[in-house]
């Protein structure tokens, strides 16, 4: 990936620091979205002399504020050859404990935030004729999940965006693909009021009896990420030790 150019948001969240670290190791310039300082912090000393690491803190669910970010990376970097969506946001509650506002809030963060990164990096895709577009969706929409509603159905219109946008924009050489993570022992974990009973549930159900790693959601997003996958579109690749197969 010598050379590429990678926005990527939640870049360092508990899944994105080691795929930043893996992209930066095979040479990507790699554009880091994430407003959690403390984890920013981390990342930028973890990623210490291993390459072109540029972190912005925008706020994705200002749209139009991050549209302008966006607009001045491109400007000094001359723009973006892989997108990678994988920022989110989880509240969790009965379903019908949730306004309409706070639906139409995950849906902002999680989906909006990906269109206007696209609408931003697809013209310079385009005009080079070659682009990759990695949708992080979640396994939450292959059985669905209770108390998780907006985030379930925000991840689903991942999915239907990846397909949509992987017929659209094929002919132009820009692949767009979906990885959809199982049960990860990351923050996103600390939601359930039972973390080790959640954990035994997990390796019940997954067919490989080990937690999935950070390592696990990197080398399939470097996979879509690279010149390996250009016959690859459209697709959901399911991380999740084989709790669901499809």
């Amino acid at each position: 990936m010598k050379g590429r150019v990678v926005l990527y948001t939640g870049a360092a969240g508990g899944l994105g620091l080691d795929t930043t670290l893996l992209l930066l190791e095979r040479g990507a310039r790699v554009m880091a979205v994430d407003n959690d300082l403390a984890k920013v912090a981390a990342l930028q000393d973890a990623a210490a002399g291993k390459g072109e690491l540029i972190v912005s803190t925008a706020d994705l669910s200002d749209l139009a504020g991050f549209r302008a970010t966006l607009d001045q990376l491109i400007a000094t970097t001359g723009g973006f050859d892989v997108v990678i969506n994988n920022a989110a946001i989880y509240p969790s509650k009965p379903f019908e404990d949730y306004s309409i506002e706070e639906h139409q809030a995950v849906q902002r963060v999680n989906v909006d935030a990906g269109i206007v990164a696209v609408q931003a990096a697809l013209p310079g895709m385009r005009a080079k004729g070659f682009g990759r577009i990695i949708n992080v969706s979640s396994i939450t929409v292959s059985g669905g999940w209770a108390n998780l509603s907006p985030y379930v159905a925000s991840k689903m219109a991942l999915i239907g965006l990846t397909r949509a946008w992987a017929r659209e924009f094929g002919p132009d050489g820009v692949t767009v693909n979906a990885i959809a993570p199982g049960a990860f022992p990351t923050d996103a974990e600390k939601i359930h009021p039972d973390p080790e009973g959640y954990s035994r549930m997990v390796l019940d159900a997954q067919s490989i009896k080990r937690r999935g790693t950070a390592h696990d959601i990197a080398n399939a997003i470097a996979f879509f990420a690279s010149e390996e996958s250009g016959f690859v579109t459209g697709q959901t690749l399911h991380v999740n030790g084989g709790w669901t197969m499809n």
